[in-house]
């Protein structure tokens, strides 16, 4: 699962199913039942955003056992929004193990959404994900590839190198520490979601009103379906740690590249908060 694809703006990851992670990647390496809460600045959807801000909470629950497979639901609320949940996911994945530096998985993600769902991700309701990953010791890259399919079909290659680096000191007592994850991420990809959620959702794509008749979408989507460059980003993961549970803050600076036409995206901070509980 990956964290574009959930909300996008931004969910709880999956990295191993021995493990429930945000971004600092705190391994628990025994079968394990995981619930997160989440708060977003903004949604993001493979480095796209909508045309407002859509601030949001989430809750996830994942369930990973010893023998690798992983099954996962997680809800999201936009904040102001009519729906009373505006997108429920649901999925199951492997994970496997190949050496000591190399692990992955594999998951699929059945996303639902409310029909007066306004985030930009609405155009998709289905995604493959292959997550491959080794660690080089001085840093952690992983390769993501997503397809996602529904009213619209994309595919996207997410590259992303972190360093994942723990305080061998406590705050309060001997049991917990401080985090920090920091990371480059690069997304490529293909848009034709874009052109679809603004057929679905006329008049609220883009901060551009012209004066005369509605502008035809599909006018500039002719690059829609080209393989390109889509987004450049950094994270700074910030996180305290217990045994059993883990508050994490997290900032995000977004470069959206080669934006659709009428989308009008631009470069934005993000900003999360998550917490997350472990029973093992």
């Amino acid at each position: 699962m990956n964290a574009n694809a959930g909300i996008p703006g931004h969910r709880i990851f999956i990295n191993d199913p021995t493990r429930i992670t945000a971004d600092t990647d705190t391994v628990v390496r025994k079968r394990s039942v995981s619930a997160g809460v989440s708060y977003g600045s903004d949604a993001s959807f493979f480095g796209r955003t909508g045309p407002v801000r859509y601030p949001f909470l989430n809750a996830d629950v994942i369930y990973n056992s010893k023998s690798g497979v992983f099954v996962y639901g997680s809800a999201y609320k936009v904040l102001g929004s009519i729906p009373a949940v505006d997108e429920l996911d649901l999925g199951a994945g492997y994970f496997y193990h190949v050496s000591s530096g190399f692990s992955g998985n594999a998951s699929y993600t059945r996303f639902i959404f409310d029909k007066n769902a306004l985030i930009i991700k609405s155009a998709s309701s289905n995604d493959i994900n292959v997550n491959n990953a080794y660690d080089w010791k001085i840093l952690r890259s992983s390769i993501i590839l997503d397809y996602l399919f529904g009213e619209s079909n994309d595919f996207f290659l997410t590259i992303n190198n972190s360093k994942y680096i723990e305080t061998n000191w406590s705050i309060f007592d001997d049991k917990d520490y401080l985090s920090f994850n920091p990371g480059i991420n690069i997304i490529l990809g293909t848009q034709n979601f874009v052109e679809k959620y603004s057929l679905n959702h006329p008049g609220h794509l883009g901060n551009y009103q012209p004066i005369g008749p509605p502008i035809n979408p599909s006018k500039y989507a002719a690059r829609n379906s080209d393989f390109d460059m889509l987004n450049y980003s950094f994270k700074i993961p910030v996180a305290y740690n217990r045994p059993h549970y883990t508050f994490e803050f997290a900032y995000r600076y977004s470069i959206p590249v080669n934006v659709e036409g009428i989308l009008r995206n631009h470069k934005e901070s993000f900003y999360n908060l998550t917490f997350y509980y472990v029973f093992y």
